[in-house]
């Protein structure tokens, strides 16, 4: 069955360079068929080979063997990932403002709600389960919402995408 694979803080703000095609190479030399992606900030869609986790912590392992420095693999099917679009909680004004954070697990309730006492603005954010929902007023680059504070916060890794990017990956993964 087709993954959709996130690898978080990759080719951002000087961070983490992972080119796409070294990253495609790396999970075919895993046993991934169907490799491709999407724009170089670190979107995958594949049919992995049969345990997902033991593929996400391999890829994982072979980003920081090959690149040297750690980022979390993150998956979900086709169906969990149209699952979260449906279940956006916000209204979308405009859906590069609006973001999901797919997280490596759920937050426990007390970390939602020392997350709850972070100052956000006019910007929104809810957790459903294992992902973020975001909704930035003026767009992630103006953002009011201290992401990082969140997400300490949450005491969870997770990789935001717009809904125009997890569209497209949902697309790609049919």
């Amino acid at each position: 069955m087709k993954r959709i694979l996130l690898i978080r803080a990759v080719n951002v703000g000087g961070t983490g360079k992972l080119p796409m095609a070294q990253w495609r190479e790396l999970a075919e030399s895993l046993g991934a068929r169907d490799v491709s992606t999407y724009i170089a900030s670190g979107n995958m869609v594949c049919t992995p080979p049969d345990d997902d986790e033991a593929f996400e912590r391999a890829l994982e392992r072979a980003v920081e063997e090959k690149f040297g420095f750690f980022r979390e693999v993150i998956s979900r099917s086709r169906d969990e990932v149209i699952a979260a679009l449906e279940a956006h909680p916000f209204e979308i004004i405009e859906p590069k403002y609006s973001y999901i954070s797919f997280l490596t697990a759920a937050p426990t309730a007390a970390a939602i709600a020392k997350a709850g006492k972070v100052e956000t603005g006019d910007d929104r954010w809810a957790v459903l389960g294992r992902e973020l929902h975001l909704r930035y007023a003026n767009g992630a680059g103006r953002a009011q919402l201290k992401d990082a504070a969140l997400g300490r916060a949450l005491a969870v890794a997770g990789t935001a995408r717009n809904l125009n990017t997890v569209r497209k990956l949902i697309e790609l993964a049919a």
